[in-house]
């Protein structure tokens, strides 16, 4: 067991540990992980091939997600596949990844958390685009499956049974997903007995048998999602506009804050500009996963009448993650006096300023909505299992259900007691995940490319 923490540990460091450490002006310096080295120059690079798509054509990605689903009864639709990418987008990182984000960077990691959308955009429009080129008929559950492990598979197989990165791929995500599972019912158990004193047992046997009566069944999974996600993300923007409104007078100080400490004016004399970029760039990549290879599974299942369209939907998926629901949590920290929250972090930094707004029940609603988020990432992430399970153990339920079965053991274990290196093993699972998937979508990435031109052109002619 020793051996295997210690194995976690390395691959952890390998991944999102300083690779490199450049020097900066004020003797600070700023450290780059592998994971950042591949992402942001990877997003640049399909920023500009997609000639600026996140800016360019926000108004197409909108009106896609009012747009009517295809003739595939069985099958999700567009928006369907948008509000599954975004139950697992919209979880834990959209709380405790931010306040970690501020708390070790300053105000000025949200401002680089919104750049990270912007590029990370253009980089879940090729990976879901390819998802879309790539799919096959899902003999299980009807309608499409795919993902990265099939569009790695088709690029690299060449004839084979199996691409080796391809099941790599498959086998780091059932991996982190594991992790994450353990994380989630932590989260929530922490934050229902602060909130209200219930013992974590209680939370969890509760939390894992809902879960159980969901993901147990068949087509469970999106309809409940449907219904769970504009609610839990609805209710947490209305908060947050309530609150920015009650105390609006405080915007501007707030937004200068952001936007003066997000280019070091006031860390550069003390060398802290490194960890201010570091800690926005790490957070918004985690958070909105554009890379990962993890959106394009729901991406892939979509009935939707052009390859291009689930592209867009889920570059819009980014924006609706980072740009709104993580400045959400972003504001009701940064409208919070710093005394009140000084020296606190995790959810009781969180939990803290809510009550500091909106007393005991600010307190109540954080508990609820991580409820909401993580129980959402839940059922999310055992719909991105389905095509990894499958690809890597073929199209049989036996399989498919040892796999939901083990999560919610995961499930009920992580939230009787917090393994850290659980936590390690999601980010190395995701990481992993990454790796594979950024290293094939490059060269893949003119499949893309030449299909977006072919929307665009056909979009003209209308």
């Amino acid at each position: 067991m020793e051996f295997i923490v210690q194995l976690i540990s390395r691959a952890y460091g390998l991944l999102w540990g300083d690779l490199i450490t450049l020097p900066l002006p004020g003797g600070g310096s700023i450290g780059l992980s592998l994971l950042v080295l591949l992402l942001i120059p990877t997003g640049i690079f399909f920023t500009i091939r997609t000639r600026f798509l996140p800016v360019r054509l926000f108004p197409e990605m909108l009106r896609l997600t009012v747009e009517k689903r295809g003739t595939n009864g069985s099958a999700i639709s567009g928006l369907q596949a948008l509000v599954i990418s975004t139950a697992t987008r919209v979880g834990m990182g959209n709380l405790i990844g931010v306040v970690a984000a501020i708390s070790a960077g300053g105000a000025g990691a949200v401002f680089w958390m919104w750049l990270s959308a912007l590029i990370g955009s253009s980089t879940a429009f090729v990976e879901a685009t390819l998802a879309q080129l790539h799919k096959q008929p899902d003999p299980l559950y009807g309608g499409y499956r795919g993902g990265p492990a099939y569009y790695i598979h088709d690029f690299l197989a060449k004839g084979r049974r199996k691409s080796v990165i391809a099941v790599l791929f498959a086998i780091s995500g059932l991996i982190c997903w594991c992790g994450i599972s353990q994380v989630i019912s932590n989260s929530v158990s922490s934050a229902f007995y602060n909130a209200f004193s219930v013992p974590p047992l209680y939370t969890t046997v509760a939390l894992v048998a809902v879960s159980a009566v969901i993901v147990l069944r068949k087509h469970a999974t999106v309809k409940v999602l449907d219904v769970l996600v504009p609610i839990m993300a609805g209710l947490y923007f209305l908060m947050t506009i309530f609150l920015i409104v009650k105390n609006a007078a405080l915007l501007p100080s707030v937004f200068s804050q952001i936007f003066e400490e997000a280019f070091g004016i006031r860390q550069a004399v003390a060398g802290g500009f490194g960890a201010v970029l570091m800690q926005g760039v790490k957070r918004g990549l985690f958070s909105n996963e554009a890379g990962s290879g993890s959106a394009p599974c729901a991406a892939a299942a979509a009935d939707i009448t052009h390859p291009a369209k689930a592209g867009l939907l889920q570059a819009f998926g980014v924006f609706l993650d980072t740009i709104v629901i993580c400045s959400c949590t972003a504001m009701i920290m940064l409208l919070t006096p710093a005394e009140t929250i000084a020296g606190l972090s995790g959810m009781d930094l969180l939990q803290t300023a809510m009550d500091y707004h909106l007393g005991s029940f600010g307190v109540v609603f954080i508990a609820l909505i991580l409820l909401l988020f993580s129980f959402s990432t839940f059922i999310g992430v055992l719909f991105y299992a389905r095509s990894n399970v499958a690809y890597l153990f073929g199209d049989n339920w036996a399989s498919q259900t040892a796999y939901k079965i083990l999560a919610l053991v995961m499930l009920f274990v992580g939230g009787l007691a917090a393994y850290t290196f659980v936590w390690d093993l999601g980010d190395v699972g995701i990481g992993l995940m990454t790796v594979f998937n950024i290293a094939v979508i490059i060269p893949m990435s003119r499949e893309a490319l030449a299909s977006l031109r072919e929307y665009e052109s056909a979009r003209k002619k209308r």
